[in-house]
């Protein structure tokens, strides 16, 4: 535990006592100059004869107001309690493909690789975002639920896998569906950044996505992963990561995926969205934060956090108290003596 939030006022005190000592010093000087130049010393001590002379206590007065004002501006601290750290965030929802298709090697090492890499550049820019994960084939599940804990977010997109869910093929109106349920309850523009090679296998559900997003105020950020020309995709490797074995289809067939750009272009520009080609990482990532920019923001709860109870008040109070004292302190007039008081009695002989 710090006893001072900022002790950095502590030390800025002694120059400000230094400062003040200077400008009493400065202001005596003055004085004399005046007193001398208008009565003469003589003239100026018959004048405040009456009068008891400055006490030191004042002078005591405004340093302990000094000192206490810094105190309290230094921060002290004890206790505990639990704050709720609010902020305004813009929402989105990642949209991860985990078909079969992303262990396409046309990407090196391959397509969803290359995809965890950029979502944690991604995940890592966005600061002012409140943030959720989908993954999805043919149907779409969350992975981590709306937020802006950025090591949680980084922790699930490293969880990400082929084939980690139990049903095969991909379904583009999916993960459309889902985000709109995940967005409902924010208001304003919201976007899904939609990370896939835009295989569908349900392409008569794509209008019904584009109706889905639209209502629901989702920008789509498509984001094409692979390359037009296509490749094969692994199905078994050795010990060594070598392929040894490629997809077949049910007529035994080997399976070539490619990159369809048009689909997921047409979906991004149906809802006021973009479309992206994958080139690397940094690039894909500062495209897409580009793309959310100006997206609504809402006020909402980040977090609860254990912080010390900053404890400035009774620092404060000492200041005032000592400066009322300080302006306060009577002056005022001697005591005067009885009469004959300064006369020396003489002694008997």
């Amino acid at each position: 535990m710090e006893l001072f939030a900022q002790p950095i006022y502590l030390l800025y005190f002694v120059p400000a006592v230094l400062a003040a000592g200077l400008v009493a010093w400065l202001g005596v000087k003055l004085k004399n100059r005046l007193v001398r130049a208008l009565f003469g010393p003589q003239a100026y001590a018959k004048l405040t004869a009456g009068l008891r002379p400055p006490t030191r206590w004042r002078g005591v007065l405004f340093f302990l107001t000094l000192f206490f004002l810094f105190a309290a501006l230094a921060g002290p601290q004890w206790g505990t309690e639990i704050v709720e750290v609010q902020g305004s965030f813009a929402q989105t929802v990642l949209a991860v493909d985990v078909s079969s298709s992303m262990l396409a090697r046309d990407l090196k090492p391959d397509r969803l690789d290359n995809a965890k890499n950029m979502l944690r550049m991604l995940v890592s820019n966005l600061k002012d975002e409140r943030i959720g994960i989908i993954a999805f084939t043919s149907q779409a599940y969350i992975q981590c639920p709306i937020t802006t804990d950025e090591d949680a977010l980084t922790y699930f997109i490293d969880t990400l896998k082929p084939d980690m869910l139990p049903v095969p093929g991909t379904s583009l109106a999916a993960p459309v569906a889902l985000a709109a349920r995940m967005l409902a309850k924010y208001p304003g523009q919201k976007a899904l950044i939609l990370l896939t090679d835009g295989e569908d296998h349900s392409p008569e559900e794509l209008k019904s996505a584009q109706e889905t997003a639209l209502q629901n105020g989702i920008r789509i950020i498509a984001i094409g992963i692979g390359t037009k020309d296509g490749t094969l995709i692994p199905a078994k490797t050795d010990a060594s990561g070598k392929i040894v074995e490629y997809k077949k289809d049910k007529d035994g067939k080997t399976v070539v995926s490619k990159l369809d750009e048009k689909t997921l272009l047409e979906l991004a520009q149906a809802t006021g969205g973009v479309y992206i080609s994958y080139t690397t990482p940094a690039q894909v990532a500062a495209q897409v934060e580009a793309a959310v920019k100006g997206l609504d923001r809402s006020v909402s709860r980040a977090a609860s956090r254990a912080a010390y109870k900053n404890r400035y008040a009774f620092p404060l109070v000492l200041a005032m108290l000592c400066l009322a004292g300080y302006l306060l302190w009577p002056r005022g007039q001697k005591t005067p003596r009885p009469a004959g008081e300064n006369t020396p009695k003489k002694g008997k002989i």
